[in-house]
């Protein structure tokens, strides 16, 4: 049973936000602003006593997809992608300590000059210590996708529940971006979005969720407090489970 002075649905959250959402309304690159209210929403949470860790996309700076019309081969635009999760997770560690939150940035691609390499345990201390983890890199690994990192890491820290901030509220049957009529659901479950083919995570990330029983909620990042109203057990966004 939750105490009163802790209020909150879920003690541990592991937050997935893409590169994209960095930019802006920019085409491109890092917006202060958003890094800015982005910082403050975390905070708000931070500040509850919850237990977060981050994994942050690089899709604002550099993408797999954009290399591959490059002439690059796919190897090397997933690891250039890789690096781009850094430049963000970079950006987001110097906007959170600004604003006095200890924070650890853990890459998958051993760079000790600027991160600490990954390590199970060491990554599960720190966020017990209430510091922020962010973690860069993605798997280490080409071909996969920063969601199958985000599902992999809150597993591995044994996350409460995988929050994926998006800029739509939710899961919908239809994108809400170019149809009028999109329904959205307010709970689904793994097999319901499987069958409908909804575009939740991509399949690995999907498949690990969906045997380990991970719920994920996913929600608008760009409305104020969603994510403390999400934290504290309010109905926002799709509960996936």
């Amino acid at each position: 049973m939750k105490s009163k002075k802790n209020p909150v649905r879920y003690n541990r959250v592991l937050l997935k936000l893409s590169g994209e959402s960095l930019s802006g309304e920019n085409e491109f690159g890092i917006d202060s602003k958003i890094l800015d209210y982005l910082t403050q929403e975390i905070k708000k949470v931070h500040d509850l006593d919850v237990e977060i860790g981050i994994v942050i996309g690089g899709g604002n700076i550099y993408r797999g997809l954009a290399a591959k019309a490059q002439g690059i081969d796919s190897v090397t635009g997933d690891y250039m992608g890789m690096l781009a999760t850094i430049i963000n997770a970079l950006a987001l560690q110097n906007s959170l300590e600004k604003a006095g939150i200890f924070t650890r940035l853990i890459s998958a691609i051993d760079m000790d000059k600027i991160a600490e390499p990954f390590i199970r345990r060491r990554a599960v201390r720190h966020i017990e210590k209430k510091r922020i983890v962010i973690f860069g890199a993605g798997t280490g690994n080409p071909y996969f996708t920063t969601d199958t990192a985000a599902s992999l890491r809150a597993l591995e820290i044994d996350a409460d529940v995988i929050l994926k901030g998006t800029r739509v509220n939710g899961v919908y049957d239809k994108d809400p971006e170019k149809s009028t009529n999109a329904k959205m659901f307010s709970q689904i479950t793994y097999d319901e979005a499987l069958n409908k083919k909804l575009k939740v995570m991509d399949q690995t990330a999907f498949a690990l969720c969906r045997e380990n029983k991970i719920p994920v909620i996913v929600f608008n990042m760009n409305v104020a407090n969603n994510f403390k109203n999400v934290v504290l057990g309010k109905k926002i966004g799709t509960l996936v489970s």
